[in-house]
């Protein structure tokens, strides 16, 4: 072989070489991350682990619903959902364009009640009123991603809440927690919260 043939193959052979090292790098970038590369976002917190893996309830299938529906096989909201129903709220939320709905589980319905059960009565007299209100004050009328969470949010109700925190830890009006939050709906994201709020 001459020389010249030589350098030729070994120029040929660096080529292929870097084109495989480049192919290999773009099959990793692509299947690691999702839009624009940037890495795909999961639900985060210690109640997350009590969501279905797959199937009803599951994160997976709560994408494909508007968030009231997706919440109803949820097994951490079903008192949500029923009051929701209660309250006249459910076409509202579900034909919204773009949500955030900070969403207490049922624990956090029943220490309500237990704590007030007056209050709860009350309010559950007039499901429309005082009671939707209360349950709209959860909601706010954008889709806020856990880096933009921190701050004063106005509700639908029109009162505003602060979330306080970063990364993986937020609390919401100085004594509520993010149990499992940055979940999707297909409107909406939601929070899921260990505390009813008050307006």
């Amino acid at each position: 072989m001459s020389r010249r043939d030589s350098v030729r193959l070994g120029a040929v052979s660096g080529l292929l070489v870097l084109a495989l090292v480049a192919t290999g790098c773009g099959e990793d970038d692509s299947a690691g991350n999702a839009g624009g590369g940037q890495p795909a976002a999961e639900p985060f917190g210690p109640a997350c682990s009590n969501v279905p893996a797959s199937g009803a309830g599951s994160f997976e299938q709560m994408m494909t619903a508007p968030v009231v529906d997706a919440a109803a096989a949820n097994p951490l909201l079903s008192s949500l959902v029923m009051d929701l129903e209660l309250a006249g709220l459910i076409d509202t939320l579900n034909s919204a364009a773009a949500l955030t709905v900070f969403a207490p589980t049922d624990d956090a319905f029943a220490a309500a009640a237990q704590a007030d059960p007056g209050a709860m009565e009350e309010m559950m007299a007039d499901p429309t009123g005082e009671f939707a209100d209360l349950l709209a004050y959860h909601v706010v009328e954008e889709q806020i991603a856990p880096a933009d969470l921190a701050g004063e949010h106005t509700t639908l109700q029109g009162g505003t809440l602060v979330v306080e925190g970063g990364g993986e830890s937020f609390t919401v009006n100085g004594s509520a927690s993010i149990v499992c939050g940055d979940i999707h709906a297909d409107n909406a994201t939601v929070y899921i919260i260990d505390e009813v709020l008050h307006p």
